[in-house]
């Protein structure tokens, strides 16, 4: 059987006492693998420990107890951190704290740089991260003065002019407006589909997720439930007990059903209900 790409095995995590107070428990004995090429979404309301657990990926933090594995390294081992980062690269909410430069290829340049990768390889590097975030015709300009969505393009092209194995996203849409939004979730969706980079994608936003491969939704520091988005969607009584919404068309689904409509449990996208209310012949 295929080796995880990332384990997490009984993993907690207290932060440490603030003024005398008790330390916060914000994971709790986590369990969980990602695998190579998949798309994996974490969900949660805001401290159910989904950011948390993000930044355990990447030895930003390391467990209180248990052990995280990424590509076969154990992230409490300080001298595999600085490989491990290679592995694993993040984006965070907001990208203007991922850009460093005056200029868009200077600013994807930045971390191959700092690796000692040789000029002719940058170059080709900066390139082919552009391409990919649908960026190049922007090399030359000022990231400080694109909207937000290409700056969060900009920030994903850093991270994988590195070439990780993985990306970790923790809401990297938070900031954005809608259009932005679906700037960096087609990004996003092309890069794991396409290179198979493997993607852990931390959000609230339900229609984010309809397109992983597997879901995992977060309370109080546990996973609390798991599945393909369909599975998870189907759940919406206890979505809503966890505070967490679910796509619109999933519940108006669910509407319909308690009206005596026969409709399936786990619709997701708005063609999903047009076919199942007007089937064509």
């Amino acid at each position: 059987m295929t080796e995880p790409l990332i384990r997490f095995k009984d993993v907690s995590f207290i932060y440490a006492k603030t003024h005398g107070g008790e330390g916060l428990h914000a994971l709790k004995e986590i369990n969980f693998e990602v695998f190579e090429g998949e798309f994996v979404a974490v969900l949660g309301h805001n401290g159910s420990g989904k950011s948390t657990l993000a930044k355990h990926v990447n030895a930003l933090l390391t467990p209180t107890s248990g052990q995280v594995i990424v590509a076969g390294l154990d992230t409490a081992d300080q001298e595999k951190v600085w490989e491990i980062r290679q592995k694993v690269g993040m984006v965070f909410q907001n990208p203007d704290n991922q850009l460093v430069a005056t200029t868009v290829e200077e600013d994807v340049a930045f971390g191959p740089e700092n690796l000692g990768i040789p000029s002719a390889e940058i170059e080709r590097r900066i390139t082919e991260a552009l391409k990919a975030v649908d960026m190049l015709s922007y090399r030359l300009h000022s990231p400080h003065q694109l909207s937000g969505g290409q700056k969060q393009r900009v920030a994903i092209a850093g991270v994988i002019s590195m070439l990780p194995k993985c990306i970790v996203l923790d809401e990297p849409t938070a900031m954005l407006d809608p259009a932005g939004r679906s700037e960096v979730m087609r990004t996003i969706h092309r890069l794991n589909k396409e290179q198979r980079i493997t993607v852990l994608h931390i959000t609230h936003h339900m229609d984010e997720v309809i397109g992983a491969d597997r879901v995992i939704v977060m309370d109080e520091g546990r996973i609390v439930l798991q599945g393909t988005p369909r599975e998870v969607f189907s759940q919406v009584e206890l979505l809503r007990r966890l505070h967490l919404d679910v796509p619109q068309v999933t519940d108006l689904a669910e509407r319909l059903r308690n009206r005596g409509c026969s409709v399936p449990q786990g619709i997701l996208t708005v063609n999903e209900m047009v076919m199942l209310l007007c089937p064509s012949d």
